[in-house]
């Protein structure tokens, strides 16, 4: 019998436009150092190391013993955590949300898949802040929507601007803006007359606000994060528990909506995901205690020790253009005068990972543009990481010269 010629099914085109996100790569490497037991400090992440708070961690340990009620939730999350996260918002800004506008999610990952697909057809143009979290642009290429890169550097905080957004809008229509407020890899924050600025050209020009606040909290100012819904009723605000509550692998968070997108995203969220994690939702009924948010402040403490370390060795490091690191626990440099033998920040990074055990993350990943000789260093780890971790950068610097 005669066979037929085999045709191998073919790939994606939009797949070949997602970026691999390096630092995770990075990280691949950390573990399997660590498990040669070479002792490596990882500074590449932005995983807080305290962990979740105690009352979660033992709400978590009796519902799993308990095990009743662990079946599907509703699709936007169980009634009681919803009411927590409204309230939580009137004690942190004053707002009041109705719980039917907030959706808990498969972390705030699964608010940025969910809340894009509902807000944007394939073609649209969403802009958004260069450097910035990869995934934002990534999870959009995937969606077959145009990323509209903003260059944002020292002379405009790292943030975008209304005569950036007016210059982008002129060539052609923009459906939608992505903010972070603070922001990864910066750690730069959004004044309120600022974000009122950019929320007010949104409205006027039809163009979805989406407002990442998901290091709201971990801040070194005298304000805990301005939400957007403080600007107004429109913007689309994303949050977590992953990082001021330190649950990064318990995979929740939420996405508060305006009106004309609960039905379409009640509609996505439940083909996507069905409803997020059942057990993580009622431990974190505990995460909005007294005892919590101490536990949480405390640990906003000790990351800003650790970033002290870093802003008193900043210049005998020799590193430059430093971000000012407001909040999140990031700080991002350039280190063009320190690169050595060294090609570029990559090249770098992988050289003093092998050398002295310590992990960054390359620019590269958070900026295509002009990210290459830029690092960004997490704070997460802690104050007695982040010395130690300095201790080892200056004696790996020092033998490049």
């Amino acid at each position: 019998m005669e066979q037929t010629a085999r045709v191998k099914p073919t790939t994606s085109r939009r797949s070949a436009t997602v970026r691999p996100f390096a630092v995770m790569n990075i990280l691949n490497r950390v573990f399997e150092m660590r498990s040669q037991g070479r002792d490596v400090i990882s500074l590449c992440v932005g995983e807080p190391s305290q962990g979740a708070p105690d009352g979660v961690r033992r709400r978590a340990a009796e519902v799993v013993l308990d095990g009743t009620g662990l079946g599907y939730s509703e699709i936007f999350g169980i009634v009681p955590l919803r009411e927590r996260i409204a309230e939580h918002y009137r004690r942190w800004y004053g707002v009041d949300v109705p719980i039917e506008r907030i959706a808990v999610t498969n972390g705030s990952s699964g608010a940025f898949d969910m809340v894009f697909l509902a807000s944007f057809d394939a073609g649209d143009r969403v802009a958004l802040a260069t450097p910035g979290y990869p995934a934002y642009s990534n999870i959009l290429r995937a969606q077959d929507v145009e990323v509209v890169e903003l260059p944002c550097g020292p002379d405009v905080r790292f943030q975008p601007t209304v005569e950036m957004l007016d210059a982008a809008h002129s060539q052609a229509p923009l459906k939608g803006l992505m903010l972070a407020s603070p922001a990864n890899p910066t750690g730069t924050m959004i004044e309120k007359p600022e974000l009122a600025a950019l929320t007010a050209w949104c409205e006027a020009n039809g163009v979805r606000l989406i407002s990442d606040e998901i290091y709201h909290g971990v801040s070194f100012t005298d304000s805990r994060g301005t939400s957007a819904l403080e600007c107004g009723d429109d913007p689309v605000v994303i949050s977590s528990f992953s990082k001021y509550w330190g649950m990064t692998g318990w995979r929740l968070g939420w996405a508060i909506l305006p009106e004309n997108l609960i039905a379409p995203c009640d509609a996505i969220a439940g083909n996507l995901s069905l409803c997020p994690p059942v057990p993580a939702q009622h431990a974190c009924l505990e995460a909005f205690t007294e005892e919590a948010y101490a536990e949480c402040d405390a640990a906003v403490e000790g990351f800003a020790t650790a970033r002290q370390y870093v802003l008193d060795a900043v210049e005998d490091l020799q590193w430059k253009d430093m971000a000012p690191a407001d909040g999140a626990f990031y700080m991002y440099f350039r280190i063009d005068d320190v690169l050595g033998v060294y090609a570029d920040a990559s090249d770098w990074c992988a050289g003093l990972l092998e050398a002295e055990g310590v992990a960054l993350a390359p620019g590269a990943d958070f900026d295509p543009i002009n990210g290459d000789n830029a690092v960004r260093l997490s704070l997460a780890a802690g104050p007695e990481n982040i010395a130690e971790a300095l201790v080892r950068i200056r004696r790996f610097q020092n033998s490049l010269s």
